[in-house]
């Protein structure tokens, strides 16, 4: 089961935060590589592409055939050549630690890896094997030949730090004070509902919008594509709708679905996504909601394939 939005943002707080260089893989809270008991020679998976479905189809009355979406299927991580090291009154204890952190579980947690110069990325994966030798070595605290098996339902690798951008409604500037002072005092600038977010990986990424009132029938609009998220509800101050475009959700307030108010506008929330690059988008709401302490944040990591 794929974790919500909510859930991976809190475990994606403490995502990483024992890897300190490459070589080091953390997967909950627990760290392999250099510096632990446990080494290991290969991770597979990580940098080749996930599987992919074709939607392509063969024309009927024509060479060649008709394109159609390649879509990414799950990504499965192998870390081999699983070597684990203790002393012989402890390998069991060491193991023990192993075993906890790699059982099959029905929520994924943060996998972190950190393979170059490039730093750490982040997936969200569950185990679906393990295999640790027990032959003589173990009596004697060494191991070799181990292996752990994940798989990721979402294939995009994420930077570990997420991205948030802020706007507030379009407010016009209040302009020169009459009569006119010495030095000119133009005012504080207004605001034009504007923001810019730049994805820096090379895969499309889902974006968390959250809207906070006071505001009616709050709007985001991608300027590339054209995109709309709307929905015609009405904002108290204090209220959050937050949009999760991956999990295509809408909940108010942490606990009640809103989906229901998206309007006819509103494009279904799972394809409204950030491209590489740099994406315009526009904070909008309903005639006359203008309140300057409503804002709209979109959070998000740059993803790669």
């Amino acid at each position: 089961m794929t974790a919500t939005a909510t859930q991976q943002a809190l475990a994606a707080a403490a995502a990483g935060a024992l890897v300190t260089r490459p070589g080091h893989v953390q997967f909950g809270d627990l760290l392999l590589g250099p510096g632990t008991p446990y080494r290991w020679k290969s991770l597979t998976g990580w940098e080749e592409l996930p599987g992919l479905d074709s939607g392509t189809v063969l024309r009927a009355d024509a060479h060649g055939a008709i394109p159609g979406r390649l879509l990414a299927q799950a990504r499965t991580i192998g870390l081999d050549g699983l070597m684990v090291r203790a002393p012989r009154d402890s390998i069991g204890a060491t193991i023990a630690t192993l075993n906890r952190a790699t059982v099959p579980a029905d929520t994924e947690v943060p996998f972190v890896a950190w393979l170059d110069e490039r730093g750490p990325l982040l997936a969200y994966a569950c185990v679906v094997r393990r295999i640790v030798p027990v032959g003589i070595g173990y009596r004697l605290g060494t191991i070799t030949g181990g292996a752990v098996e994940w798989q990721a339902t979402d294939p995009r690798r994420y930077e570990l730090a997420e991205r948030s951008v802020p706007a507030t409604l379009p407010a016009s500037e209040p302009g020169l004070d009459w009569p006119l002072t010495w030095p000119l005092a133009f005012g504080t600038p207004g605001s034009t509902g504007a923001l810019s977010v730049t994805n820096v990986g090379d895969a499309e990424t889902h974006p968390v919008v959250e809207f906070r009132g006071p505001v009616t029938g709050p709007a985001m609009t991608n300027l590339i594509t054209g995109d709309v998220i709307e929905y015609d509800i009405p904002l108290a101050a204090g209220d959050v709708l937050t949009v999760d475009t991956r999990a295509g959700t809408v909940v108010l307030n942490g606990t009640a679905s809103r989906i229901y108010t998206a309007t006819s506008r509103s494009v279904p929330e799972q394809t409204f996504t950030l491209a590489p690059g740099t994406t315009s988008l526009i904070f909008r709401a309903a005639p006359g909601s203008t309140d300057p302490t409503a804002t709209a944040t979109v959070r998000y990591r740059s993803a790669y394939w």
